[in-house]
């Protein structure tokens, strides 16, 4: 198959370009540094030409209100591109559980995404992942404060990237759901006890307290960003990820 990845020069499309050579695919790699930019549009139909599958991995520069007019230009750029192109299938990324929170802005953002490519001309999977493993220690730094690490009790179910660009891979080689399909973790964590594990495994003399209002998970109802019933489970657990980020 020819697969066109959006955003490949990122954590998650840089991963899924490798991914899909690997397995023999034809793969071409589109990021604002390939000349393709999806806020102006340019290059876009050129980047298409010829694409059976289309794969958008791309994230907004911002995780305000500015998030919305960004996914939702890119979104529609690419859409009449790739309907243009005669492209069968968009695979989107995008996050677990964005639907239950209306108080985030780039949850809001992402749905609306979501929502541009359901109404859209051409077939589509749409992949929500849960927040990556990776993405845990960022977190934590947002709500530091010398040695205190301030984290709500919100319930994540963190993913290791691989798990999802498996994921996507399958959702870029195989006929489009028209759907949503949901991969996560396997295991639940309250959020401060996921920072009490990362600093037990990578001690760095912090500490965790519960602030339930603290930093942007502070908004996130208790459960509604973990995977719901029938969601694909990745292999890696949270252990096994520490364990392997601290050897690397």
């Amino acid at each position: 198959m020819k697969i066109a990845v959006v955003g490949a020069g990122g954590f998650v499309g840089s991963r899924l370009v490798r991914k899909l050579r690997s397995e023999g695919h034809e793969v071409t790699a589109h990021d604002r540094s390939t000349g393709v930019d999806l806020l102006t549009g340019e290059g876009v139909p050129e980047a298409l030409a010829g694409a059976d599958t289309v794969v958008n991995t791309i994230d907004a520069p911002s995780f305000d209100e500015d998030a919305v007019p960004f996914f939702r230009t890119t979104t529609q750029t690419l859409l009449n591109a790739a309907e243009g192109a005669g492209v069968g299938n968009v695979v989107l990324l995008s996050i677990v559980g964005i639907d239950q929170v209306p108080d985030v802005a780039y949850y809001r953002a992402k749905l609306e995404q979501e929502r541009l490519l359901e109404a859209g001309p051409v077939p589509y999977t749409i992949v929500r992942a849960t927040q990556f493993m990776d993405f845990i220690e960022p977190v934590m730094s947002w709500t530091t404060s010398g040695d205190t690490v301030r984290l709500p009790t919100t319930r994540l179910q963190p993913v290791a990237v691989e798990d999802v660009v498996d994921t996507l891979a399958e959702a870029a080689t195989t006929p489009p759901r028209n759907g949503i399909v949901n991969v996560a973790g396997p295991d639940v964590f309250p959020l401060d006890d996921l920072a009490r594990r990362t600093l037990d495994a990578h001690p760095d003399g912090r500490h965790v307290v519960v602030d339930e209002e603290a930093g942007l998970f502070g908004q996130v109802p208790r459960d509604a960003i973990i995977a719901p019933p029938g969601a694909r489970l990745g292999a890696t657990s949270y252990e096994q990820w520490l364990q392997r980020s601290h050897h690397a």
